[in-house]
């Protein structure tokens, strides 16, 4: 493999934001998705069936939206950071994500992302094998239930992003969070409210609720096979180095190419890592011209399945096992 140190400076050419191309994907992601969530309220004349089929789409909208929320965070979108976070908060009243909150602790895992001692904020908590035989009997059940896929992408990502996000993330001298999601969540309350008056309360959990949790499950499901695979890469602060980190740790995840569009090109998460300041609707662009990176932590939608059950980072082999693995290797020494 060449050496991942060069790949910063040759995709530095990548990094032009273009108000044109930001204003369109905005509208052709923003426009569908209100134009779904009027057909799913329109839908509940024929059945709530129909609804909850069109709640999948809508959901994928409301993705898109969070993936163009992401880069406006990373100064991707537009050529001003103040449109890059005004835009940024506007959406994160729709993605119920409070953006300078969420921008700080993304920025936070950005710089330590595959260190071992930098875990914990912005990402899925993860513990070594010897961290996991540390514990109690009643500590490696919590962490079970944690990493449990019902925890994991049922229970967990409705909870998020409908309860934990309504307030401040982590602790900080800063007033920015406790703004930031006063903000949003005012902006939330009065969205509510208006939809509500418009079509009724009934009507609007009917069809708002599913949106957003079939949203949150799958933004979550991206960001855990993003760097939840087994031959990702993590690494104790003294050998660890960003740009290893970022290429061998974080996946490409192949999607076939409509989803691909639906979730921003987020799959395409190694080189995002590289360089995140590079717009989302780049990234195909990258893969095209640089082949070798089509090679690079290749995940199918068929393999991301086989992702669900690695839960502990075995630093013997370097990789992640499961817990069932955990066991055959305690049965074996």
């Amino acid at each position: 493999m060449q050496d991942e140190k060069v790949w910063g400076r040759r995709l530095a050419a990548y990094k032009k934001p273009s108000n044109r191309r930001a204003i369109f994907e905005c509208v052709v992601t923003l426009f569908p998705f209100i134009m779904l969530w009027a057909a799913m309220w329109g839908a509940l004349q024929v059945g709530y069936w129909l609804t909850l089929i069109l709640a999948v789409p809508t959901a994928f909208m409301l993705v898109r939206l969070f993936a163009i929320q992401h880069d406006c965070g990373h100064g991707a979108m537009f050529t001003s950071k103040a449109a890059n976070d005004w835009v940024g908060r506007f959406l994160g009243v729709l993605t119920v994500t409070p953006y300078d909150d969420w921008r700080r602790s993304h920025a936070l895992h950005h710089a330590g992302s595959g260190n071992l001692e930098r875990r914990g904020i912005g990402d899925i908590n993860t513990l070594t094998v010897s961290e996991y035989e540390a514990l109690s009997k009643g500590g490696r059940w919590k962490y079970w239930l944690y990493r449990h896929p019902v925890t994991l992408f049922v229970v967990g990502p409705a909870y998020q992003f409908i309860l934990r996000q309504r307030f401040p993330n982590g602790h900080t001298k800063s007033r920015m969070p406790l703004y930031s999601s006063l903000f949003t969540n005012g902006g939330l309350l009065l969205l509510c409210l208006g939809l509500i008056w418009l079509v009724g309360w009934q009507a609007f959990l009917m069809v708002h609720l599913p949106v957003v949790i079939i949203g949150a499950f799958v933004g979550v499901w991206l960001f855990y096979v993003q760097h939840q695979y087994e031959e990702t890469h993590w690494e104790k602060a003294a050998d660890w180095n960003r740009e290893v980190a970022a290429l061998e740790g974080s996946s490409f995840y192949d999607l076939p190419q409509p989803l691909m569009w639906l979730t921003g090109n987020i799959g395409i998460h190694h080189v995002h890592h590289i360089s995140s300041g590079i717009p989302f609707h780049v990234l195909p662009k990258i893969v095209r011209d640089f082949p070798e990176l089509r090679e690079i932590g290749r995940l199918t939608l068929w393999e991301s399945i086989k992702c669900v059950p690695l839960a502990l980072w075995d630093e013997d082999s370097k990789k992640l096992i499961s817990f069932r693995q955990f066991r055959k290797n305690l049965a074996t020494v």
